[in-house]
């Protein structure tokens, strides 16, 4: 059973419709007692990087999410804001972030190479797959689907799986033990979307 975590933001109905489609048992978690007896869990993000800590705190699922992430080792997947309150701390508020990766974030340059950048990073991008991970597995042609204004800079280079370019590289997928994280839309991003959502439902 998969556990997506509803806060009050992220695209919850389009990530369990994929995993209805591809018959794989998920539930919505709005509660810490929804989290426990799950093998997975996702934890979706749009908005802001306080506003998301501010309604995940609110949510009572913290400390719950904490212990079966932390302590029972439970495969989670951040995506966008959800990656990003894994990390320590943005640039975007004030509020620590979840210190789940040894990373922060920064806000995309608005000005690189002599360019202005366009901000939001949004639209499709191509990914370069820099390690194995089990996330990837039969997707050749990595293309995905970003939305975003900052970006996480890991201090593990080891954690970085993926990196995408806009203007500049940036890691778009990272993974430590149990904690898996991106930061284009799976559940946006069509045929590779869903099998990396696949993927992630398989993991032991």
């Amino acid at each position: 059973m998969i556990a997506i975590i509803d806060y009050g933001i992220g695209n919850i109905k389009a990530i369990q419709n994929i995993y209805r489609t591809l018959g794989i048992d998920v539930k919505i978690a709005v509660s810490g007692e929804d989290l426990d007896n799950v093998q997975k869990i996702i934890l979706p993000g749009v908005g802001a990087f306080d506003w998301a800590l501010q309604k995940l705190n609110g949510s009572g699922m913290l400390s719950t999410l904490n212990r079966r992430v932390l302590v029972d080792k439970v495969p989670v997947l951040g995506i966008c804001v959800g990656m990003h309150i894994m990390c320590k701390s943005s640039e975007e508020g004030s509020l620590k972030g979840l210190g789940w990766l040894n990373a922060d974030v920064r806000s995309i340059e608005h000005k690189a190479r002599g360019q202005q950048v366009v901000v939001p990073h949004m639209g499709w991008n191509d990914v370069q797959i820099k390690r194995e991970c089990l996330l990837f597995s039969g997707i050749t042609s990595a293309t995905f689907y970003f939305l975003h204004s900052y970006y996480v800079s890991s201090k593990n280079s080891n954690d970085i799986v993926a990196t995408s370019i806009y203007p500049n590289e940036f890691a778009c997928c990272v993974s430590n033990a149990n904690i898996y994280a991106t930061q284009f839309h799976p559940e946006k991003s069509h045929s590779n979307g869903i099998k990396l959502l696949e993927n992630f439902a398989t993991l032991c």
